[in-house]
């Protein structure tokens, strides 16, 4: 008799115990779906990074380091990162570095291009060029400066409309957009 007595109560727990398992999944199930429901607008995402770096390396061995304060990635296309308060250090093979800063850029994470805008400076050896924009390229391995360029070494500074460094060779040409006009050299000596 003891024996049915303990096998009701255990059906009974077990029958207990199930229907407490099967009501209270229910009730999470109902829970998880009201969750997945809630309005979006209750919700915040961003796509702001803080203190980002990017650092990348071409067949010669050259590197190239961007960094900025704040990234932000561009919704239409996230290959791009808008960045605010950028630097750069682009480590040549058997050259000095080449020191970039710039109040905003423009970095593409499958190419490494970088473009430079406001305040931007450049220093390179003992020159210096400010400008508004720069357009970095890896692929074309070249700078192209413009926007109110001023080029400065130790014996001239020239005020120009465009001036294109090629990295590898080291050659700096200088451009004006009017043909008609001319590029603006002083000499220090």
């Amino acid at each position: 008799m003891k024996n049915k007595i303990i096998l009701v109560i255990l059906v009974f727990l077990i029958i207990f115990l199930l229907f407490y398992v099967y009501f209270k999944s229910a009730k999470d199930e109902k829970k998880i779906e009201v969750t997945e429901e809630a309005p979006l607008e209750n919700t915040y995402t961003s796509n702001i990074i803080e203190n980002v770096e990017y650092l990348s390396k071409d067949a010669k061995g050259n590197e190239y380091i961007i960094r900025a304060r704040e990234g932000e990635v561009d919704i239409s296309n996230n290959d791009i990162i808008f960045l605010k308060k950028v630097s750069a250090i682009i480590k040549l093979n058997n050259s000095k570095n080449i020191l970039i800063f710039g109040d905003y850029g423009k970095y593409n994470i499958n190419n490494f291009d970088t473009i430079f805008s406001k305040n931007v400076i450049i220093n390179y050896l003992d020159k210096k060029i400010n400008s508004e924009y720069l357009d970095f390229s890896i692929l074309r391995n070249s700078m192209i400066i413009s926007k109110n360029v001023v080029y400065s070494d130790p014996e001239n500074t020239v005020k120009t409309d465009v001036v294109e460094i090629n990295l590898e060779t080291r050659d700096i040409n200088f451009f004006m957009y009017d043909k008609n006009k001319k590029i603006n050299i002083i000499s220090k000596n």
